[in-house]
């Protein structure tokens, strides 16, 4: 017996994250994530959008590339179609059928593939879907896909896990025995992040969560001052190591960076990582040829 294709919406227009964001807080604390849970299988797409220029050279500055001309045909950054597709996929996850709460959730990594350079001047089609719910020895796990098209061909293509931490039967495990034994990679250059880059990151993405914006909100969860977006902290690694133009990226997301402060940018061949204090890692990936 074959299941039911899942259905499409096709939207208008790019939906506003604001009213996305406090919808998802405000339904936060009735959600009661579970790896067996429904979620939705809607696949939302956009038909054709196109990049306004003034963000994007906002994004380009505060993640550190080379900031293209108005009307050129300038390649997009290779992170930058996640933030054209991200308020679909906050539509998505901030929904009442989505089965964990938007607070709290952690992105833990994404994994990128650009089939060829995206011109900065294109209308592209978007879509993005859930797929789908894992068990996770610290909660519940699920991985949102984000497609960008250039007439029917998939031109670039996303997937990035997100963890709501919940108590588990799973044993747990220490994070010397989690992590692989691995060497440091040489350090390339040191960077000071300032007190701002959160404000920043947050009006050329649009992704203004009050963690990344304000001390009260950040302390509220835990953090003693706000803290990088882990997008941004990819982002400017990449803008430092440079990608092919049909590339493949991994990223995972190991510790939060805190505004302002200090860290070690790092590389050797197609592998990347940012350091902090006592040599804490933040951010690991690596680059390769698609």
């Amino acid at each position: 017996m074959t299941s039911a294709p899942a259905p499409t919406v096709e939207l208008s227009g790019t939906p506003a994250l604001a009213p996305l964001l406090a919808r998802g807080a405000l339904l936060s604390p009735l959600k009661r994530p579970r790896p067996d849970a429904t979620h939705p299988r809607t696949r939302l797409v956009l038909p054709a959008l196109r990049v306004d220029t003034a963000r994007l050279a906002a994004y380009e500055r505060v993640c550190g590339f080379p900031t293209g001309s108005a009307g050129h045909e300038d390649a997009l950054p290779v992170t930058y179609p996640h933030v054209l597709g991200f308020p679909l996929a906050m539509r998505l996850m901030s929904g009442p059928d989505f089965p964990l709460p938007l607070l709290g959730l952690v992105h833990t990594s994404i994994r990128i593939t650009r089939h060829r350079a995206t011109a900065v001047t294109g209308a592209y089609g978007m879509t993005v879907y859930v797929d789908g719910l894992a068990p996770h020895r610290r909660g519940t796990q699920t991985a949102v896909v984000t497609e960008m098209r250039d007439g029917g061909d998939v031109v670039w293509e996303s997937r990035s896990t997100y963890l709501a931490r919940h108590r588990t039967s799973a044993q747990p495990v220490g994070e010397k025995e989690e992590e692989e034994e691995r060497k440091p990679l040489p350090a390339v250059e040191e960077w000071r992040p300032a007190g701002d880059v959160g404000r920043r990151y947050g009006a050329a993405s649009g992704d203004r969560n009050p963690i990344h914006l304000h001390p009260l909100a950040a302390r509220l969860f835990g953090f003693p001052r706000t803290i990088a977006h882990g997008m941004w902290t990819v982002a400017r690694c990449l803008a430092a190591h440079g990608t092919p133009e049909a590339t493949e990226v991994r990223a995972d997301f190991r510790a939060p960076v805190l505004l302002p402060g200090t860290v070690t940018y790092a590389a050797e061949g197609g592998r990347f990582e940012l350091r902090g204090d006592g040599d804490r890692v933040h951010v690991t990936g690596e680059v390769r040829p698609a």
